[in-house]
């Protein structure tokens, strides 16, 4: 063969592989290759319930990402991986899901099974349970896949299309739980719901307690004000190893058109406020997640996230794996 010919087809595939590596994907190999050894949690989403961009959206933190989407800005959830009885739970059921889904199946790399052990639902808002329709027979016609709901919660399910007919399908089964009563998933990894107050338009709102053979977390994506939970913030955070705390907004000053008294969440800026007089063991426990397309801290390069990072705290990031 000709070494001109064979010189170009070498260049061809050397092209060829160089557009594959290039590409924009969501498994970020060196990044899950760390290896989960133990039972873990894992960050699949960062983002309010709306995504970023969000719909409409023409400020300058979405104009560029219609036309090339940041694929990391997945909505809010956690995966929680069970080494020792090869099993992955999945927190939230996002539009996302089927992305996310994949990603923590992938995971789990001594079980086959491409669909979750289980999914812990915290409240119904567009982000948190809008995911469930691909269990559906449009989508994959999931069979009795377990999802743990709170009362109201259940009830709204079961008694509101389209999501009844999951129900009646039997794609899903409905687990209830009670505030602060605790699902033992196996011998060393249990669940505890916890009443948060939120805007509780059709179910209840709940954070989780995470708690595995040797560390535990909290996951908190929703509250209104950490005033307003009947529960100190501060000594819950003393009481895991990890808190995975709501980060909607940094200030007040972000939304122009909507009146934020209506969509309360705690601000970054009361965030730090309150937290300043934690210790640097208790800081390096607290990460931000669940931000909204306008937060600057989705900017790696924001002095926001800067002053952040640099007051010992963490910005949460897709793919982060936490040891439990």
């Amino acid at each position: 063969m000709n070494k001109y010919v064979i010189l170009t087809i070498s260049l061809l595939i050397l092209s060829c592989s160089e557009k594959k590596s290039s590409g924009k994907t969501l498994i970020d190999n060196t990044k899950i290759n760390q290896g989960l050894s133990k039972t873990s949690i894992v960050i699949l989403g960062t983002i309010q319930d709306a995504g970023s961009p969000q719909i409409t959206c023409k400020k300058e933190c979405c104009s560029t990402l219609f036309e090339n989407p940041d694929y990391k800005r997945q909505v809010i959830s956690l995966g929680l991986i069970d080494k020792e009885n090869d099993k992955a739970y999945l927190f939230e059921a996002t539009p996302d899901i089927g992305t996310q889904m994949k990603m923590l199946t992938s995971l789990n790399t001594e079980n086959n099974n491409e669909i979750v052990n289980g999914i812990f639902l915290t409240h119904a808002h567009i982000g948190h349970y809008s995911g469930l329709m691909y269990l559906g027979k449009e989508a994959m016609d999931a069979q009795n896949t377990p999802v743990y709901v709170m009362p109201k919660m259940k009830d709204f399910l079961s008694k509101n299309g389209p999501w009844d007919q999951l129900v009646l399908r039997k794609n899903v089964e409905l687990h209830e739980m009670e505030n602060r009563k605790s699902v033992n998933l196996s011998t060393s990894l249990k669940v505890t719901p916890f009443i948060v107050p939120h805007r509780d338009e059709y179910s209840e709102t709940v954070g989780y307690r995470i708690e595995g053979p040797n560390k535990s977390a909290l996951f908190i994506p929703d509250i209104d004000k950490w005033e307003k939970w009947e529960k100190d913030i501060i000594e819950e955070i003393k009481n895991v190893d990890y808190a995975f705390l709501d980060a909607t907004f940094y200030s007040g000053e972000e939304l122009e058109n909507r009146d934020i008294s209506q969509i309360p969440h705690p601000f970054i800026i009361e965030s730090l406020k309150k937290f300043k007089g934690l210790s640097s063991k208790e800081k390096n426990k607290i990460i931000f997640i669940h931000f909204n397309h306008t937060n600057p801290v989705i900017n790696h390069d924001s002095k926001e996230r800067k002053l952040i990072l640099d007051q010992g705290f963490h910005v949460g990031e897709i793919q982060d794996i936490f040891e439990l």
